[in-house]
């Protein structure tokens, strides 16, 4: 029996909604990015974009093990001569809490143009507040086991 090809066209998205509230970052951000990739669905093609969208609320209450808080350091370099940039866990944490899950799962997610789209369906906020509530996005089930 031939594998079927899900076409681009009948691709179903669904919305997801996760609170961060208490959980740790890693274990969080590898369960949005296996959403965010599709492979929870049975039509999962690696090579298309076949995901879910994924709204993470609470962002500033997730938790990090050990002493990552203050020996883990976020880098970038912002294009410019001496333009690198270092700020520990927990800075990070009080000013952009969104940008410490927005970078956790994408660097779970494939590198290129695929990963760029795949990342697009994620959206992250501080607080509990989010405006997706018309989309009805139904909240991401506990895995236990």
């Amino acid at each position: 029996m031939a594998t079927t090809q899900p076409k681009v066209d009948t691709i179903a998205r669904k919305w997801y909604l996760v609170d961060a509230d208490g959980k740790v970052l890693g274990r969080l951000a590898t369960r949005v990015a296996t959403i965010l990739r599709g492979k929870h669905k049975p039509t999962f093609a690696p090579h298309l974009d076949v995901g879910d969208h994924v709204v993470v609320v609470n962002a500033e209450r997730v938790h990090l093990t050990g002493r990552k808080l203050t020996d883990k350091i976020y880098r970038w370099h912002t294009g410019y001569i001496g333009g690198l940039r270092e700020v520990s866990a927990q800075r990070m944490l009080q000013t952009h809490p969104e940008r410490v899950i927005e970078w956790a799962v994408q660097g779970m997610l494939p590198k290129g143009r695929l990963g760029r789209a795949m990342a697009k369906k994620l959206k992250v906020y501080r607080g509990p507040e989010h405006p997706h509530a018309s989309q009805k996005p139904e909240p991401l089930k506990e895995r236990h086991g």
